[in-house]
Order: C-alpha cells, then structure tokens, then sequence
C-alpha cells in the first residue's frame, strides 16, 4: 500500500534550489502603509453611500430596470457613476464595467422569466503584474420575506447595501496606492435569487483569462447587535470553506488527504488565515473569528460560485446577526419592528470591516504571488524538509517563507525566511509527523503572498 500511495502521489519532475552561501535578511516584518490604509474608511461616507441605496426604494433582482430612481437598475447605475468619480479623482485609474449574463426564467426558480443580471466591476490595474487579480464584493439586490416581491420597499441597509458601500469606499482609499497587482471592486446582483450575479462573474472571469486568486465577499458587515442580545463591535467572522468541492472526487487528493493531512488547508481556508493575520497585524480592538464552514448553518454567499469554480474565496461579515432584519417585510409584530432599514445599521463598525478589508486587498495586490507547487518530506526523519516551485510574476521576490503549526492549531505558528535563489529549506529537528507546513512568497516591502500547503511528496532521486 505504501508503495502505491507513493507511486501515485511522486511526481517526476526534478526541482533546483541550492542552499544559499550567504545569509540573507529578511524583508521588512510590516508595511507602515497598511496601517494608514486599515484607518482610512470614512463612516460618514459609508454613511452617505448606504442611504443613497436605501433611497432607491428596492433593490431586487426582479425591480424596475428604467426608472432613475427606482429599482435595482438606478442603483448599479449610480454604483457605476460611483466608481466612475472615483477614478476620476484619481486620474483615471479604474476601469468600470458592466458584465451581464442572461438568466432564463425556471417556473421553479426564484427567476421565472428570463432575466439579464447585471454586476457592477471597477478594475485597479497593478503595475507590475496586471493579470493577477485579488476582488472584494459586496451585493447590490436586496429583498424582503417574498424572494419573488419585486416591488415593495426594501430598504436593504446592511443586507447588503453595507457590503456594496464597503467595496466603493475601499475602492477611494487604495486608488490613492499603486501595487503590483490589480484589483477588482465589485457589485454583484442577483444573489438572492441564487447566487447568479457570482456565477455569470466565474465563468466571465475565467473566459478572459484573468488569474483571479481569491474573492472577499462582504455580506452585512454593519450590524453590532444580535437576535442573541449581545452588542460588540469589536469582532467580525470570516467564513470558509476546507477546499474545493471538486476535491472529494479527485482519488489523489483524496489519499493524499487522508495520509498527509490538509483537510483544513485548502486555498480558501488559506484566504482567511491570511485576513485574520492581516488584521491581528494591523488593526486594534478588532478580533476575527475564523469559522470552519462555508458559510452561515445551512446556507450561502456570494463566495459559494467561486469556490465552486476553483477560485478561492471568503465570506467577512459581522459577528451577531439580528434575523428580524434580515428578509423581512417592514413592520412592526409583537412589539417587534422587522425590516432591514437604515437606523439598524453601525456606520463605524461597517468601516472596521472596510479596513479589514482594504488591507488584505493592498497586501495581497503589493506581495507577489504565492509559490504554485509545494513538496515535503521527511517520514521517519528528524527533521522536516520542504521545496517549492518560483511563481511566475515580475513583482520583485525577496525570498519566502516557510511556515508551521501544531494540527490542531488554526493560525500559522512559526515561520523562517529562506531567500529568493534558494527553493528549498530544511526544518532541523522539527518532526514532519507533529505539524502541517507551507510556504509563502514575500517581497521586498514585507508583504507575503498567502501560504500554500504541500500537495505532494518530493521526487525520490532528487533529494
């Protein structure tokens, strides 16, 4: 059996990487930048943005198109006016889009006749490594208890008008950077009817050949108190999912798996350990709860379509959810007022979660990408030992970084630095059996891609 699992997971290729001759110091451990940029949401303009979305009254998939006050087709068009000013503040450096795909109606379907959605992207070109691609999302529908009532008030103030006003202020903050690579802030639609809007962008993104490497959904990310009666605004969660779904039918990933470990390890779970390092570094008074599930109990985001197109992605959003805000017609029940309306929502915790946001963008944008193929080894050995394939990027490496933790452990532990020329490091007397390892490629400013888990074993005859 060992000899099969071997046979099938050995791949055959050789890899370089000479020990380097000369130390070499590492890069800086924090980029002063993100600290600014982590400050830099303005509640009041978040403010501003929500009641504009709000004031068009509803915002459903299946509202008004024509009216310029009405209806979701004003909104994605002062979402794109939007954009559009904030390019022109500075000088042009957004590129804003409409992508549209047709939805044909399914009598059992939450769309019953067919439907054009259409999502709202403003692209910030990187400078270095242009088709490299890092988005926040937030949604632009709304609705209310009937997923198919087009036409009554829905107010939508944190769901998701909060998300969507997050995308365009993180949108004003970092046009004022440029970073290697590009990113995407966008507004998507049809999500309450099923996710549409995030499907029609995967296979839009994929079509163009953009190399998209991961997606921050923010959905409701400005309520602090609870249907649980507990107000906080000092932490937020970060949804994820282990690993593709795709993945439980790949033997190989399978077996490697069940022999090697990296049931948690998967690119998305990789995303969100990297925004709650990201935070842990830069904010204050703010602590992430990463949750080990795809979303919500039972339910869905806007990440789901990209997961499901091997992209990687996350939701973010507020700890206490108040599900009489959620989905509801206003009005007012058993002393109870239902309806997701403006005055529930908490403008400063709404650009908490901004920051949070812009800064993973900014350090994921400013870092190159991550090493695409990593290989350990070390069974019955005293020590671990690790190689990586270089990523294909002009973005400057300094070096990289190999990074470990205890199994039960759900934060990366323990890194070294091994520099650029060097694709290999050994870990003396760290025993392989004991914990799970990755490596991460850093620049020269001290941003770090996300880390990558090995997915194989390294080549005999080539050690």
């Amino acid at each position: 059996m060992r000899h099969y699992l071997l046979s099938l997971l050995l791949l055959p290729a050789a890899y370089a990487g000479a020990q380097s001759a000369q130390p070499v110091s590492p890069p800086p451990a924090t980029d002063p930048r993100m600290y600014d940029i982590a400050d830099a949401p303005d509640p009041a303009r978040i403010e501003q943005d929500i009641t504009t979305l709000v004031n068009f009254g509803t915002r459903h998939t299946l509202s008004d198109t024509t009216s310029d006050t009405r209806g979701i087709g004003a909104a994605r068009r002062w979402i794109y006016d939007e954009f559009q000013r904030i390019s022109a503040a500075c000088g042009g450096c957004l590129e804003v889009m409409y992508q549209r795909n047709l939805v044909e109606g399914d009598p059992d379907s939450r769309i019953k006749e067919d439907t054009w959605v259409v999502n709202v992207i403003a692209v910030q070109r990187g400078t270095r490594d242009p088709n490299r691609f890092i988005m926040m999302s937030g949604d632009i529908d709304s609705r209310v208890s009937d997923p198919l009532d087009g036409t009554s008030d829905s107010p939508g103030a944190n769901d998701n008008a909060s998300g969507m006003a997050g995308a365009l202020e993180a949108a004003r903050v970092l046009t004022q950077y440029e970073f290697p690579g590009s990113i995407l802030y966008v507004g998507l639609s049809g999500e309450e009817q099923g996710l549409f809007g995030g499907k029609g962008m995967a296979d839009w993104v994929k079509e163009k050949g953009w190399n998209l490497m991961g997606t921050l959904n923010n959905d409701m990310i400005g309520n602090i108190t609870g249907v649980d009666g507990v107000t906080d605004n000092t932490s937020f969660r970060i949804f994820s999912e282990p690993y593709y779904p795709d993945d439980v039918n790949d033997e190989r990933k399978n077996i490697y798996r069940r022999f090697f470990g990296g049931e948690v390890d998967g690119p998305s779970r990789q995303l969100a350990r990297y925004i709650d390092a990201q935070t842990r570094q830069y904010t204050t008074n703010l602590e992430p709860m990463m949750v080990y599930r795809l979303d919500r109990f039972g339910r869905g985001g806007h990440h789901r379509p990209f997961n499901d197109a091997g992209i990687p992605g996350v939701r973010i959003m507020e700890t206490h959810e108040n599900y009489t805000q959620q989905h509801q017609d206003i009005r007012t029940e058993d002393g109870i007022e239902y309806g997701d309306k403006l005055e529930h929502v908490n403008f400063p915790y709404a650009a908490k979660l901004t920051g949070v946001n812009a800064i993973s963008l900014a350090g994921l944008a400013a870092a190159p990408p991550p090493p695409p193929l990593v290989m350990i080894g070390g069974a019955v050995e005293p020590s671990t030992r690790l190689r990586w394939e270089k990523p294909e990027t002009n973005t400057p490496i300094a070096g990289y970084y190999v990074h470990w933790r205890l199994t039960t452990s759900p934060r990366w532990e323990h890194k070294v630095f091994v520099p650029a020329g060097q694709l290999r490091h050994t870990l003396e007397n760290v025993v392989v059996d004991n914990y799970f390892f990755g490596v991460s490629s850093v620049g020269e400013d001290g941003n770090e891609s996300v880390v990558v888990f090995p997915s194989t074993l390294i080549p005999r005859g080539t050690e």
